[in-house]
């Protein structure tokens, strides 16, 4: 792994694969928040992409990880503004692959909104797109982890119903939540809205679990986004990435191997395939 200096902030970065491999973009992986980073993609789906021939770029987004945390700086574009911090210290400067899970899903469509010349495709893993409401729902959903990582009450059930690691990466998350301004800044931090992703001329694949609540995002991105398909994986939820990664990775390198030219609307829901 190596720390690397994106702008203002040192992000924790790692690689796979050639960097100066011909004929393919490389695939720039983008975690969620909270207790995820790059290891989410480390022990899943990168191995597979760097394989197939790609070269593949993983970091800690700021606060995340091994990266820095610094006390202000959480708007949802200052988490794209890293990415095109890294992207220019990378000497990446052709159209990348970009994979979001989750909340790295909202950072990659406002990324590829202002910076559209910079992406070629886009993998959205259990993302609910950064549209309407979306700042006053996350920031809402954060509040409340906040208030149950005080709890130490709350804090032992969670170990009791998931285990020490959902706790140990609960305490691990804390900091994040109540030393930073994160909360206030995505509640109040510009997003793209419907305009900017309808203006989003680039291939998209969508992925949720069928047992997650964010599926429900899968037709709004359809009738948002031009050249959208979204896939929907029976018997998953949220950690779909974690829990089925031999499907999301399979899911993903048949869509990169398809023409990259620009596809039609079209739905795809698989209820054949097995995690």
């Amino acid at each position: 792994m190596t720390s690397l200096r994106a702008g203002q902030v040192r992000l924790n970065v790692e690689r796979l694969g050639d960097p100066g491999a011909p004929g393919r973009p490389p695939v720039v992986l983008v975690h969620g928040m909270g207790p995820d980073s790059l290891a989410d993609y480390y022990f899943t789906i990168a191995a597979g992409i760097a394989a197939a021939g790609h070269s593949v770029v993983m970091y800690d987004q700021r606060g995340h990880g091994r990266s820095e945390r610094p006390a202000t700086g959480y708007r949802l574009e200052d988490f794209g503004a890293d990415l095109r911090n890294l992207l220019d210290a990378l000497g990446i400067d052709h159209p990348a692959v970009l994979v979001g899970n989750s909340f790295g899903g909202a950072v990659a469509a406002d990324f590829a909104v202002r910076h559209p010349h910079r992406v070629s495709r886009i993998l959205l893993i259990e993302s609910a797109p950064p549209v309407g409401d979306w700042p006053q729902r996350m920031s809402g959903f954060l509040s409340r982890c906040a208030e149950t990582f005080r709890d130490a009450q709350a804090t032992g059930r969670l170990e009791k119903e998931h285990g020490r690691l959902a706790a140990r990466l609960a305490r691990r998350t804390r900091p994040l939540l109540e030393e930073t301004t994160l909360i206030a800044d995505i509640a109040t931090g510009p997003i793209p809205g419907e305009n900017g992703l309808r203006s989003l001329a680039l291939p998209v694949l969508a992925l949720y679990g069928g047992d997650s609540s964010v599926a429900a995002s899968a037709p709004v991105l359809q009738n948002l986004l031009p050249y959208c398909r979204t896939v929907v994986v029976p018997g998953q939820g949220h950690t779909l990435l974690v829990d089925a990664p031999r499907t999301v990775g399979a899911l993903l390198l048949d869509w990169l191997r398809e023409d990259p030219g620009r596809p039609p609307r079209a739905t795809a829901r698989t209820r054949t395939r097995t995690p």
